[in-house]
């Protein structure tokens, strides 16, 4: 038996897990809300988002990843599944996977990374589809050339993955180098978006 609830009734649930969690913890941070997209070209997707827009885009191989990642980032937070609160976010991944749009118009929330790392991955979402950029080029855009590694562990950490491109960076002699979602990821990726020759640098 398959048991619906309205928006009233989804509501006033949230309100008692909110309660709960204030109650438990002592904390009242803003909730944040994530929902799946199972079945993408790229497998499943965790997605989660705050106050301020978009803060979780994630590979992972079901809830319970997903959730334990959450739980480590944001354990100061309650956590909503409510598919709805996310509908935005999913029709233009929708759109971006069936080749309709390219770029996302998404609020983004990057503030739980900071200093250089945020400049890199602010940097890595105006590089338009299509195009590429070396790690010492992503690095130079952020401040400082001569910290690629660096650039490189803030690029594997990006928290939005897609929606914040860091599959459009690779190596200085053309190779794909790493990726958090894995490799095959960032090629398809690439090719979907007819990435063409990197800008060296």
């Amino acid at each position: 038996m398959t048991i619906t609830t309205g928006k009233n009734e989804q509501r006033a649930v949230e309100r008692i897990v909110l309660a709960a969690f204030g109650e438990l913890t002592g904390r009242r941070g803003a909730p944040l809300r994530w929902t799946l997209m199972a079945d993408t070209p790229v497998g499943t997707l965790g997605l989660a988002a705050g106050p301020a827009g978009l803060c979780r885009l994630d590979f992972v191989r079901g809830e319970e990843q997903f959730v334990a990642r959450m739980l480590e980032a944001f354990g100061d937070r309650p956590l909503l599944r409510t598919p709805d609160a996310l509908d935005g976010a999913r029709r233009q991944l929708d759109a971006y996977f069936a080749g309709r749009r390219l770029t996302f118009d998404l609020p983004v929330d990057l503030s739980a990374v900071h200093g250089f790392s945020r400049r890199v991955l602010q940097a890595a979402v105006r590089i338009p589809p299509g195009r590429m950029l070396t790690y010492t080029g992503i690095a130079a855009k952020a401040g400082n050339a001569r910290a690629s590694r660096a650039a490189g562990n803030a690029l594997h950490n990006n928290p939005v993955a897609i929606v914040v491109p860091c599959h459009r960076i690779l190596r200085s002699d053309g190779t794909l180098g790493g990726y958090g979602g894995g490799l095959d990821k960032k090629e398809w990726l690439l090719e979907h978006e007819g990435a063409r020759t990197p800008e060296l640098g």
